[in-house]
């Protein structure tokens, strides 16, 4: 157990241990070589890196290196990423065996090993980490310390003011300061509704009973969304301070984090952060020398998404069977096991800290006057920087997808984008420069949701699109209410029939209907949000689903049922590529002559149309 003023010294000392990591200028012969640990680079061999670094220097006896891993540094697409400090040298998809020449060129000779330097989507290579445009319009907040600290290091979070805020909380200000500074900072749940985070706490505190508890929601199942993941595996402690002071506020002693068991890594080191916490005399009684008492366990899902909506959580907890319960009452006033509980996501409590150190007016003065501070985003699909990036809420999607994402892959155009996930909606080229907050996303037909941002170009069929949420939502329905279990079977069907060429306008209108019935009639938010996907890409490209049940045509020949590829006879040169490559032999024809594609052979793999030099060939 440490005491108040031996964990002051900590945070002092290793401070200026570790001022290199975000000084570039800092005065020190000592180097820092971070290698990013999040589970994308985990997947590709930084492990492997990181032991490699460690090997090498003792090899070679080299002092005043250390090798660190951190959490995600955001830039996915460039992973694995290496990054040496105080120089911020940014080095990209580095593989354990370019350990070797990164300590021989950069640490013995002081040379930069250029093959290795990141270049951005316009070809410029860039030797720092800031330099790269994708980190340009950001601000980090939630994610301020993934990449910078080791995870699984107590000493380096409390060096980043770590813990300070639960001892400003618990020494110097009342439970009600602290949900009244909330509320005026206009902090929103980041786990999809933006109900006022202040709000919650302060509805949750008003409640009487002889116990109360504080959960985290870390159920995080919209797919190709890894928010919550990353700062979890980056930054645990920061969400398990958070957790604290929010016991503190609402008078509950007791936490839970819900993670599903597919995070093993956020897992891990959430886990540790608890055990180290525990250590340290932080986490349980008497926490700081005050009467405050806290505890938190770790609770681990099975991958149901609707255990995401905050009563199948419970719920599950509980260890019930994850089904949404009835509301009212609320979990404020009757959650776990009939008790007042207080539920926020991942993101939502990774933004407290920093509101109680830099104060409620220095948030609310970011992003925009109904939605306060930052975004977090994993940006995925058809982009150049796939990644995690966090943004001032009112950064339009534009800026997003161009500027920070880099654009669209091999020259394709921007088509739409799915905000939300498979409860949110699609936004098209239209509105590309929609600000992306609460109200301005539903005013277009979507949502924020917890924040999945899948960019689609103009290969893709916006029926099949929805037919793959549908998918989902199908799949992972408890069942529970007739709404959601068998209107969404139903839409899913219609849609089938769309994308197999056996559909109908009258179809479309039976769609839309079903839309309405079920979002009225579900008993819980992901059924009411379940059309979602189906009606906005109903709203914005009716007339793909026209196609598809008039023409009997998919465009974009994703649809195989409806596609027919055909070969211009007037482009055709006879050069024989298509036939070359048909892994079917269904295109016909002799040398220097013109090809014809049997139809009765051809499976519309579109091979033929990325391998014709001339665009011959289409549908």
């Amino acid at each position: 157990m440490k005491t108040l003023e031996e964990i002051h010294k900590i945070r002092e000392e290793k401070r200026k241990e570790l001022d290199l990591r975000v000084n570039t200028k800092a005065d020190t012969r000592e180097k820092h070589i971070l290698v990013c640990h999040g589970t994308g680079c985990t997947s590709s061999k930084s492990p492997e890196i990181l032991e490699n670094f460690r090997k090498i220097l003792k090899e070679k006896n080299i002092e005043n290196v250390r090798v660190i891993m951190t959490g995600c540094f955001g830039l996915c697409a460039k992973g694995p990423i290496v990054i040496i400090r105080p120089e911020d040298t940014f080095y990209s998809n580095v593989t354990p065996e370019d350990c070797e020449e990164i300590i021989q060129t950069h640490i013995v000779e002081g040379k930069i090993v250029e093959r290795l330097l990141c270049k951005d989507i316009d070809g410029t290579i860039v030797n720092r980490l800031d330099d790269l445009n994708f980190y340009k319009k950001q601000k980090r907040i939630a994610l301020k310390n993934c990449g910078v600290i080791n995870p699984e290091c107590i000493d380096e979070y409390i060096a980043f003011d770590g813990y300070r805020a639960l001892e400003r909380v618990l020494r110097e200000m009342t439970p009600e300061e602290v949900i009244e500074t909330i509320k005026a900072s206009g902090l929103r749940g980041r786990g999809g509704a933006g109900f006022p985070t202040g709000k919650k706490w302060e509805i949750t505190k008003g409640y009487q009973a002889d116990q109360k508890y504080v959960v985290c929601n870390a159920d995080e199942g919209d797919p190709g969304a890894f928010m919550d993941r990353s700062i979890l595996e980056g930054d645990p402690h920061s969400v398990l301070e958070s957790m604290m002071i929010a016991g503190y506020a609402i008078g509950a002693i007791k936490g839970f984090i819900y993670v599903r068991a597919e995070y093993p890594i956020a897992v891990k080191r959430f886990q540790k952060a608890i055990d180290q916490a525990r250590e340290y005399g932080i986490l349980g009684k008497n926490i700081f020398g005050t009467n405050f008492e806290f505890d938190v366990e770790v609770r681990l899902g099975a991958g149901a998404f609707v255990c995401g909506e905050e009563t199948a959580l419970l719920e599950s907890i509980e260890g019930k069977r994850g089904q949404p319960r009835v509301k009212p009452p609320y979990p404020a006033e009757s959650g776990l096991w009939g008790k007042p509980t207080l539920i926020n996501n991942v993101e939502t409590f990774a933004n407290i800290t920093r509101i109680i150190l830099n104060g409620a007016e220095w948030y609310s003065s970011i992003g925009t006057e109904t939605s306060k501070g930052t975004k977090v985003f994993a940006l995925g699909g058809n982009v150049n920087n796939i990644g995690l990036v966090e943004v001032p809420m009112g950064t339009t999607l534009r800026e997003i997808v161009f500027d920070i994402g880099g654009g669209i892959p091999n020259g394709r155009q921007f088509k739409a984008a799915q905000t939300g996930g498979p409860s949110g909606g699609c936004i098209p080229v239209e509105h590309l420069d929609t600000p992306i907050d609460y109200e301005s996303l539903k005013t277009i037909g979507s949502m924020m949701g917890s924040g999945g941002l899948i960019v689609m170009d103009d290969t893709k069929c916006m029926v099949c699109l929805a037919k793959f949420y549908l998918e989902f939502t199908v799949s992972e329905s408890c069942g529970k209410c007739t709404p959601c279990r068998i209107g969404t079977k139903r839409m899913l069907e219609i849609l089938e029939k769309l994308c197999n060429g056996e559909g109908s306008e009258f179809d479309i209108y039976r769609l839309e209907k079903l839309a309405v019935n079920i979002q009225k009639a579900s008993i819980c938010g992901l059924g009411q949000s379940a059309p979602n996907p189906v009606s906005s890409t109903l709203k914005y490209f009716r007339e793909e689903f026209r196609q598809h049940a008039i023409e009997k045509e998919c465009k974009t020949l994703e649809c195989k049922a409806l596609s027919k590829i055909t070969i211009d006879p007037e482009k055709c040169k006879g050069c024989g590529l298509c036939q070359k490559h048909c892994p079917v032999n269904a295109i016909e024809g002799e040398a220097r002559e013109k090809r014809v594609i049997n139809q009765d052979k051809c499976i519309k793999c579109g091979t033929c149309l990325t391998n014709c030099p001339f665009h011959a060939i289409g549908n």
